[in-house]
């Protein structure tokens, strides 16, 4: 038995995106947990998610967590707000690891974040249609005031690689400038993409708001779960990270590095569905 519990440790965590947007949670739990091993698949063959159908969105996520559980991992993380959304419920039920969606732990640092109860949502169009996030917050607390926005031209940005350019400051005006005189206090960040343009959000919106990065509350409800279940990785060897796409293996290593901080080695194409 004791056997088996470590060989459960070694095994790695399966990390899925509809594009490199997922990597800001990599980049998270890669700080918090340096020791655990990571596959991750980015579906840039396919993004955007946010203006597919729910059944669409099922399909691919089915195909992609098919996929990284045949790689034996120990657990499935749904980098992606727009299927955690939708399908984080049929995942849960199909595969027999834990499985830890990004909405959650986001909805959660916002209701401990906000001081005035008003919280800002921005994300992709199923996201907020979905109205999860407020539903979450809400069922923290009830009294929280909760404006939610979609700003679907991001993803395609951060995608394109336009981090800090003039359009994309343009967009975020565009999308953000009502956020300005709500009165809210914190934004939150409802798409892993987001935080790429961080910098661009919080310029837009003003120093008087606090954006709530969902990748970060994520990790920790990753390392909360391996604690609880005893399967933290403690071995003292060199972690192993393996990238998977869809499409466009070089652009996503090009635009990766920016916020990951390394160049990422031997990310693989393969083809799904």
């Amino acid at each position: 038995m004791k056997n088996m519990k470590e060989n459960i440790k070694t095994k790695s965590l399966g990390i899925f995106d509809s594009g490199i947007g997922g990597l800001t949670v990599v980049s998270q739990i890669i700080k918090k947990l340096p020791n655990e091993n990571i596959v991750y698949f980015g579906d840039t063959a396919r993004v955007p998610y946010g203006s597919k159908s729910e059944k669409v969105i099922i399909d691919y996520s089915l195909q992609i967590a098919n996929f990284l559980v045949s790689k034996d991992i120990k657990m499935l993380v749904v980098a992606c707000n727009t299927v955690s959304s939708v399908a984080l419920d049929i995942l849960s039920a199909r595969f027999n690891v834990p499985v830890v969606g990004v909405i959650k732990p986001g909805a959660k640092a916002a209701a401990l974040a906000t001081k005035i109860k008003k919280v800002g949502v921005i994300g992709t169009r199923t996201t907020i249609r979905s109205d999860v996030y407020s539903k979450e917050i809400k069922s923290i607390d009830k009294d929280i005031f909760v404006i939610s926005k979609p700003c679907p031209l991001f993803v395609p940005l951060v995608e394109e690689g336009w981090i800090d350019h003039p359009v994309t400051r343009m967009v975020a005006m565009e999308y953000l400038s009502s956020f300005i005189e709500s009165g809210i206090d914190s934004l939150v960040l409802g798409c892993t993409h987001y935080p790429i343009i961080r910098n661009i959000i919080q310029e837009t919106v003003g120093k008087n708001i606090k954006l709530i990065d969902s990748a970060e509350s994520t990790a920790q409800e990753v390392a909360n779960i391996l604690k609880q279940n005893q399967i933290m990785n403690t071995s003292s060897r060199t972690p192993n990270y393996q990238y998977f796409v869809s499409d466009l293996p070089h652009q996503f290593d090009e635009i990766s590095t920016r916020f990951l901080g390394r160049k990422l080695k031997n990310v693989k194409r393969i083809q799904l569905g």
